[in-house]
């Protein structure tokens, strides 16, 4: 928002609040998917390591017009080809290693909050009825196109908004759209239909997270008018700031040009696994700093993939060497303790990966020096690895020691929390404040708020990831 760097502080409580705008399954999970997704887990494994609660939600909209066309043209319903593209996302982002959000919301299970945002916004003047869709008034609300730093006359000029008679202005955009034959829809008090871009976003962020976020973002193309139109949603109802921190990451080029589905180069995960090692990906995506656009081709595959391989191989010789060598106190504790102190100062300047990863290398060549040097003392070694290792899980380019794939818990817990809120509505708190103890100590924080109670995953203690 202000496009200068500030001191992160979490806003209350040691816990951070991020939501990442995730995709729109209907099709292949793809390199541009996999960038954002590879960069938010850096900086949620670098807030954990400072002994900060995160909760991560990321959102899947998985009602549009793309996932309808998508489904005319395979001849199928909407809701299988995003649950199709939606298991692949688990599948192909397991394997990159990062880490499963808290919540995966999905908009068409979250109908009842989008429409309560959107009465919320009608009574506040900020959104109208029109033939059955429902849109939201842009001069209602003053600080609009105060993200990307342009006036609304400026983002009009290059946006193509086509006017319709229902509208009252161009440049309002739509909160719900009146159903179309043949299309999905849901009941609401304008008639049947479905939300618009956006409100989705708004709505299930609030419910999971409240008022205020304290990291928000997504792919840099969202920056306008996605992300515009959320702060003007989000504070015209609440009146409250949207996000204290905004992260946008860079967009994909391939062969110079952006990645896009409609020119035809986009580059799924699946494609890439067939040749390529998952974890050489990750390394090649945090190769460039996350705000710069990334030139993605096979030379950074490559490379990242001999990267890996040094990284390993230097593993590898520490633990060899270890066996082998005499007991003894380190005398290189300062050198690899320079060396992480230097590693962290890199990626808290702004989750600057490319510097983190150059730190690295460093200690990569000090580990190979000292594992091929006689009389070194296995407090050296171990010191080394222990260093070592910590970058890589860091950056997330070593294989976890447990795996990522998990359970959804989530419909159990739903059940508890209902079986809780009859046993308060009876006041039966004996039972609630039973669930509630049993709930916490494997991680699932309840919160109970004038709007309903409220749940989440305590990341640090969680045993799997929840969807």
């Amino acid at each position: 928002m202000t496009r200068a760097p500030a001191n992160f502080v979490p806003s209350s409580d040691e816990l951070v609040r991020i939501y990442v705008c995730g995709m729109t399954p209907q099709s292949h999970v793809h390199v541009g998917h996999a960038r954002v997704f590879v960069v938010f887990d850096v900086l949620r494994r670098l807030l954990e390591r400072n002994n900060l609660r995160v909760i991560h939600v990321q959102n899947f909209t998985d009602i549009d017009d793309k996932i309808i066309a998508r489904a005319k043209e395979m001849e199928i319903q909407p809701s299988e080809v995003a649950e199709k593209n939606i298991q692949e996302y688990f599948e192909v982002l397991d394997k990159l290693n990062v880490k499963r959000a808290n919540h995966y919301p999905r908009v068409t299970e979250h109908m009842s909050e989008i429409i309560s945002l959107i009465k919320r916004l009608i009574e506040g003047g900020h959104a109208y009825v029109a033939e059955g869709d429902v849109y939201f008034s842009v001069r209602s609300f003053k600080d609009y196109g105060k993200l990307s730093h342009q006036k609304v006359e400026d983002l009009l000029a290059g946006a193509r908004i086509e006017p319709l008679e229902s509208k009252h202005s161009p440049e309002d955009f739509a909160l719900w759209k009146k159903a179309k034959p043949g299309e999905p829809s849901w009941d609401s008090p304008w008639g049947k239909g479905r939300p618009g871009w956006a409100i989705e976003c708004s709505a299930m962020a609030e419910k999971y997270l409240g008022p205020t976020l304290d990291v928000h973002g997504g792919g840099q193309d969202l920056i306008f008018p996605h992300h515009e139109n959320e702060i003007a949603q989000s504070e015209s109802a609440t009146g409250r700031e949207l996000a204290r921190f905004w992260v946008h990451v860079g967009l994909v080029n391939t062969s110079g040009a952006k990645m896009s589905k409609s020119t035809g180069n986009v580059t799924n995960l699946i494609e890439i696994y067939k040749t390529r090692e998952p974890l050489a990906l990750r390394l090649a995506l945090l190769g460039t700093h996350y705000r710069a656009p990334l030139d993605y081709d096979e030379v950074i595959l490559t490379q990242a993939e001999a990267g890996l391989t040094r990284i390993r191989n230097s593993l590898k010789l520490l633990s060899e060497a270890e066996k082998v060598t005499k007991k003894g106190e380190s005398t290189h504790g300062e050198e690899l303790q320079r060396l992480m102190s230097e590693f962290l100062n890199r990626l808290e300047d702004d989750i600057d990966t490319p510097a983190a990863l150059s730190v690295l290398y460093e200690t990569v060549k000090l580990s190979n020096r000292l594992a091929q040097q006689e009389g070194v003392a296995e407090g050296d070694l171990a010191l080394a690895r222990s260093t070592l290792e910590q970058m890589a899980h860091l950056l997330g380019i070593l294989e976890e020691r447990t795996t990522t794939k998990s359970v959804d818990y989530e419909p159990l817990i739903r059940l508890l929390l209902e079986v809780r809120d009859n046993s308060r509505a009876k006041k039966d708190f004996q039972t609630a404040d039973l669930i509630r103890e049993r709930l916490a100590a494997i991680g699932v924080i309840i919160e109970d708020t004038p709007a309903g109670t409220r749940w989440t995953l305590d990341s640090r203690r969680a045993q799997t990831g929840s969807r």
